[in-house]
């Protein structure tokens, strides 16, 4: 009868022993290669709200449901889901809002594009832009696009439409007459 030596029995285990020990090594640089991606936010934050204040009064409050922070290469938040941003007057008083379901602000140039059903209201004058996509450039408190705007009152008339316009965030109605760029048809502002 051919028998293995008792040697060979006893290193059998310890060479499979030493092999399971060994291979079991996390090596950091294999799982941030399998797990990193590049695009993937830095910070993600539910239910945000930020103010914006001067000199210890609100101006500009902002909502979002959902918030990722990017910041390489330029620090920017991108805001999903739907986003509310409110501006206040020097009395604390909501003047305007402005409403969209997707928007990224970059911190560096301080410039907030809003787009997807993207509404601008004047809650003092009762009125409303329609757009698909709106620049606010938080230096000057502009608020512009090149594309289609629809104007229109509380109760659904419209009152102006055109290609383009530049206003303050405020949307008050000298600057909207005299700022839609390629006005369509009659404006009617009459009734303000």
């Amino acid at each position: 009868m051919n028998q293995i030596p008792h040697k060979i029995i006893y290193w059998i285990p310890a060479i499979l022993l030493a092999g399971i020990l060994f291979s079991c090594v996390n090596d950091l640089d294999t799982i941030q290669r399998v797990t990193y991606d590049p695009n993937a936010p830095d910070e993600v934050t539910e239910n945000v709200e930020v103010y914006y204040s001067d000199s210890g009064y609100a101006r500009v409050k902002i909502f979002a449901k959902i918030a990722e922070t990017h910041n390489h290469p330029e620090r920017i938040t991108k805001l999903k889901d739907y986003l509310k941003v409110q501006f206040y007057s020097e009395k604390g008083e909501i003047i305007s809002e402005l409403e969209a379901n997707y928007g990224e602000v970059n911190f560096e140039t301080g410039l907030m594009v809003v787009r997807d059903s993207v509404i601008l209201r004047n809650l003092e004058k009762g009125r409303y832009l329609e757009t698909e996509e709106l620049f606010y450039n938080q230096t000057d408190s502009t608020v512009y696009t090149d594309k289609f705007v629809i104007i229109k009152k509380k109760n659904n008339s419209v009152i102006g439409r055109g290609v383009g316009i530049r206003t303050s965030h405020f949307f008050n109605a000298g600057q909207v007459a005299g700022h839609i760029l390629k006005p369509i048809g009659k404006l009617d502002f009459s009734e303000e």
